[in-house]
């Protein structure tokens, strides 16, 4: 087995529990106590046990207090996953929802979320989940109305000839004279 990593020499053990003392972040004041145990002289296998992880977690510890320093021992947001759509997709997309769809060239008479999915895959072969594009569509700004489509050779007044009138039903009936009263 090799020789353990060496600690930085600008930080000794009264430093590392000075830093542990005023920081607000619980597990960065455990790593710095399990560090300064190392420095004092105890084994990397009790400074695990005092930390309560395995050694590889103690190296690790080591790795990122010599190459950052004390902010290297406070947790990070994890990457993740890059986001499928780049800036290009989302304007394509932008664009054509502005534009509605054509009825003969994409078989719809108004967008949906699955219709704009099958959309970017013919595009640009990228493959997005409806609830990912929804997400997507809604940080555009776009919400999910849409306007009742209408028949492309539909005339201005056809749908007000197209109403069915019908007379008025309640009429008010006459009045009629007060009777005498009763004696």
């Amino acid at each position: 087995m090799g020789q353990p990593l060496p600690l930085r020499p600008d930080y000794d053990a009264p430093d590392l529990r000075a830093l542990a003392r005023r920081s607000k972040d619980v597990r960065q004041s455990r790593r710095l106590l399990a560090l300064a145990a190392i420095d004092d002289g105890a084994s990397r296998t009790e400074a695990a046990q005092f930390g309560s992880v395995t050694l590889q977690i103690v190296r690790d510890w080591v790795l990122r207090f010599n190459a950052e320093g004390p902010a290297g021992l406070i947790d990070r947001k994890a990457p993740g996953q890059p986001p499928r759509l780049t800036d290009a997709h989302r304007a394509a997309l932008a664009a054509a929802i502005e534009a509605g769809p054509i009825p003969a060239v994409h078989g719809v008479v108004r967008w949906r979320l699955v219709d704009l999915g099958q959309w970017l895959w013919e595009e640009f072969r990228v493959r997005v989940s409806k609830q990912t594009l929804s997400r997507e569509v809604r940080a555009m700004g776009y919400r999910k109305l849409s306007a009742r489509p209408k028949h492309h050779a539909q005339g201005p007044g056809a749908i007000e000839a197209f109403k069915k009138t019908s007379p008025r039903r309640w009429t008010p009936l006459p009045r009629k004279r007060a009777s005498p009263p009763r004696p």
